[in-house]
């Protein structure tokens, strides 16, 4: 097989060739659209990217080009941006030295999903040392949501001479031989640790040092050791989970007073036996030196490891009775099991109460450092079989998880916006709840088709905006447990999405005779492959391009054939042009491009050149289509009328017919009795006569050919570029106007029906259409899952071919169920293959009436279809 690549084209000028066209001045491009929207939602200016997968070295931060480490964006990101890490494994180590201000701080957020999450630090290697997460002498930050693997010998996440810093959501595996989960140190102020699971084999899960003020720690859970401590002034430590192992849970020690611990659950005895030596698992340990001030209230702690579950200025007190009495403290806190299991998460495991769990509808919801939602960024609920002991709603629990009932998702809904641009799109979702909660919370996790970066949010509803037309499917997740565990899940919804028309002067952009798109000048080989790349058309790039609409024409043919033009990367068997030897063949082809082409395949057993003029191309911006019975608009022909001069212009007025400010019109144009051969163009009223060809005929032949032709004050000119005269016959198809409405999804040229072997001919036997036979036949439709439902085609259009007929004859294809025109699509001869492009409006299917006394075979391949505009 022959393949060609040429250099990427933007609108090339008309130049001449051969005997098919002369030479003339380039016809003009229409004005330029605007480009169309990223395949995602609008680029937000404070939102960087970092992705481990899709990034690209000179990565700006951006959606389309993200940073490949963590580290790129800490060194740029400024006040009120977020830095949004996408799932990947980032093998660094992190050093945050840019801050934010009070009301705008820097935020670094991981974009965790369903069994994917954002992996920083020794994950799977040892090649990180020294603190994975280093935060030193900066202000307003907030880092969420990593999964952080520790150095050996090493913290994990260190927090030093820093204000109003806040580590929210974090998961950290501490590493061999580690030294702390978390370490706040220095002279740090305003911390908080916050809805984080830390697990640390054998030092502190987090260490609070001397000189650190107003730290607070809320809704964690730490695993195998707790929390240490030291000269830290005005601590918060509420709604904790402490799993740790014949040691003491929290530790407050040397001078930290004015310290509140309340909502905590603590259990002392991870291994569910007694501790061999049970002086060392206090539950709770606050020093002499802390405990002006210092109060507590409303923690659950397990007696089961034997240790007391206070140690309070030194002195043991053996049950929560005699400590309340002689403190005045803990006159709500439980000594109890509280019932907790794991849960898998993978990386992210967590802790979570069983039923029946004292713990549940028992809590302080006054308590300092109290959050609006649990460990799970989920909202408090109340369970039905609990009795509400706790303060405000009641519904609260102790500990880092809320106790929910199961969830129950809604059908997800993927919607063409209404009111919104041709290629904006709605995901919308929800979820239900059967116990009552204090507010409706869960976070979806949205992935648009063609997109790289998974959406995150607490919103029900995502709106995009796609590049180009076609299918747009969206995958929703929801989840209430911070997709630490799915909820619901990983739904692909889709919907179709379609593009309006901007029309082209007709433009020529490939000659194989005269080096137009291609470097030399030689003809398609048999089974050939041409490569046409389609550059920026009219300000739009390729990128933003649906498809374009061309005149392909077959010229000085060896042999029959066809040619098929497809999207570069889709091969298809669908024909386009049906030729014979040494005949020229003009037909119209609407073809998506992709990869930033289209392509030729000459499936002939001779060589052809191949010539292709732009009529105009589908984008986001342009004009709606609006489609119509077919009805005959001009027949030189009829009454007082006459053929139209060699050389001759005839104007055509379709301004009774088509509405104010129409842009484009769909003709089909036929050219019968011509005296000599030549060319037909059809070409925008008031402009001079391109060189670009509609038909191609030759003496006493009648051909047809579909034009897309712009209009001007509703009104086209029909140039006769030939030495005899010639009839025109046209008919109207439908029009592109900035008010109407459809819009076109294309499609890879697909054959939808073959009476050779009954493809699309349900009931039928593979058989010819007989004389004056008509066949139904419905459009195709992509196969994609839609809720509520697909958009049901308007109108097709496609390439009908007549092949073997026994006599001369026509083709009509006309709305399914409607009155039958007199216009024709395809006019044929016996023994002949011939086609033509089609535009029908959808009825009750498609009808295909076979206008000729003998029998033929008929296909059609369809290219797209229009859809009407959300309602």
């Amino acid at each position: 097989m022959d393949m060609r690549r040429w250099a990427r084209l933007a609108l090339v000028p008309l130049i001449g060739g051969a005997a098919l066209v002369g030479p003339a001045a380039p016809a003009a491009a229409a004005p330029a659209p605007a480009a169309a929207a990223p395949v995602t939602a609008a680029a937000v200016a404070n939102e960087l990217h970092v992705s481990d997968t899709w990034c690209q070295s000179t990565g700006d931060g951006s959606e389309q080009r993200p940073f490949c480490t963590i580290s790129e964006a800490a060194a740029v990101a400024g006040p009120g941006q977020t830095v949004l890490i996408h799932p990947g494994e980032y093998r660094e180590s992190v050093r945050f030295t840019r801050s934010g201000t009070e009301g705008a701080p820097i935020t670094f957020r991981a974009v965790n999903v369903n069994w994917q999450m954002a992996r920083v630090g020794n994950f799977d290697t040892t090649s990180v040392t020294g603190t994975v997460l280093d935060l030193a002498d900066v202000h307003d930050v907030t880092v969420e949501g990593l999964v952080v693997f520790g150095a050996n010998l090493a913290d994990a996440v260190t927090v030093r001479d820093s204000r109003r810093v806040r580590l929210d959501k974090l998961t950290v595996h501490l590493g061999l031989g580690g030294l702390t989960g978390v370490r706040i140190s220095g002279q740090s102020d305003t911390v908080m640790l916050s809805r984080s699971v830390i697990r640390a084999a054998q030092n502190p899960s987090v260490s609070i040092e001397p000189g650190v003020t107003g730290t607070t720690v809320t809704a964690n859970q730490f695993d195998n050791s707790g929390l240490v401590a030291t000269d830290a002034v005005g601590l918060a430590v509420t709604g904790n989970t402490v799993y740790v192992d014949c040691r003491r849970g929290i530790d407050v020690a040397g001078s930290s007073p004015g310290a509140s611990i309340r909502n905590n659950i603590v259990v002392t005895a991870r291994q569910r036996t007694r501790c061999a030596t049970p002086a060392n698992a206090a539950g709770i340990r606050v020093s002499a030196e802390s405990v002006p001030g210092t109060s507590t209230d409303y923690n659950l702690i397990e007696p089961l490891s034997g240790g007391a579950p206070y140690n309070w200025a030194g002195i043991d007190y053996p049950d929560l009775a005699s400590f309340a009495t002689a403190t005045g403290h803990a006159t709500h806190d439980l000594a109890a099991d509280p019932k907790l299991t794991w849960t898998n998460a993978l990386h992210r495991d967590y802790l979570f109460t069983l039923g029946g769990s004292p713990a549940r509808d028992s809590a302080d919801a006054t308590a300092p450092g109290a959050l609006d939602t649990d460990m799970l960024d989920g909202s408090f609920a109340d369970d039905p079989g609990v009795s509400n002991s706790g303060t405000g709603s009641g519904y609260r629990d102790r500990g880092a998880v809320e106790a929910r009932s199961a969830v129950t998702q809604d059908p997800v809904r993927v919607e063409r916006k209404v009111g919104g641009g041709p290629l904006d799109i709605v995901a919308r979702a929800g979820w239900h709840q059967t116990w009552p909660v204090e507010q409706d919370r869960a976070q979806y996790a949205y992935h648009l088709d063609g997109g790289h970066l998974w959406r995150v949010t607490d919103s029900a509803t995502a709106e995009f905006t796609l590049r180009r037309a076609g299918d747009a499917c969206v995958q929703v997740q929801i989840s209430v447990s911070d997709f630490r565990s799915p909820a619901g899940g990983d739904e692909r919804v889709c919907t179709q999405v379609g593009a309006r028309y901007v029309p082209v002067g007709p433009t020529r952009l490939l000659d194989t005779r005269a080096k137009v798109g291609v470097p030399i000048s030689q003809p398609v080989a048999p089974d050939g492959v041409l490569e046409l790349p389609i550059g920026t058309l009219g300000g739009v790039p390729n990128t933003d391009i649906s498809a374009v609409v061309l005149n392909v024409t077959v010229t000085q043919p060896a042999s029959a054939g066809f040619v098929s033009v497809f999207p570069a990367g889709e091969r298809t068997s669908a024909s386009s042009v049906n030729f014979v030897a040494g005949e020229t063949v003009p037909n119209q082809v609407t073809v998506p491009v992709r990869n930033g082409s289209v392509m030729f395949h000459n499936a002939g057993s001779g060589s052809v050149h191949l010539v292709a003029d732009l009529q105009g191309f589908y984008a986001a911006t342009g004009s709606g289509f609006a489609s119509a019975p077919p009805v005959r608009v001009l027949d030189t022909r009829e009454g007082v009328g006459a053929p139209i001069a060699a050389k001759g212009t005839r104007t055509l007025d379709l301004s009774g017919r088509l509405p104010v400010g129409a842009t484009a019109a769909v003709l089909s144009v036929t050219v019968t009795a011509p005296s000599a051969g030549g060319v037909l163009t059809v070409f925008p009223y008031g402009s001079t006569a391109p060189t670009a060809s509609n038909l191609n005929f030759v003496a006493g032949q009648t051909i047809p050919n579909v034009v897309t032709v712009p209009v001007v004050n509703g009104q086209v000119n029909i140039f006769n570029n030939s030495s005899g005269t010639t009839h025109v016959v046209a008919d109207l198809a439908g029009w592109f106007s900035p008010d109407a409405t459809q819009t076109f999804v294309p499609i890879t040229p697909t054959r939808i029906v073959d009476s050779r072997d009954s493809t699309g001919l349900a009931g039928r036997v593979p058989a010819p259409l007989a004389a004056r036979e008509t066949v139904r036949f419905a459009p195709f439709r992509s196969s994609v899952t839609c809720v509520p439902a697909c958009p049901a085609p308007t109108a097709i259009v496609g390439n009908v071919t007549v092949t073997a007929p026994t006599t001369a004859g026509l083709l009509t294809v006309y709305p399914g169920g409607g009155q039958r025109p007199t216009a024709s699509n395809v006019n044929f001869v016996a023994g002949e293959t011939a086609s033509n492009a089609a535009v029908v409006a959808v009825g009750s299917g498609v009808d295909l009436f076979h206008n000729s006394g003998g029998t033929s075979h008929v296909i059609v391949d369809q290219s797209g279809y229009f859809i009407a505009a959300a309602s």
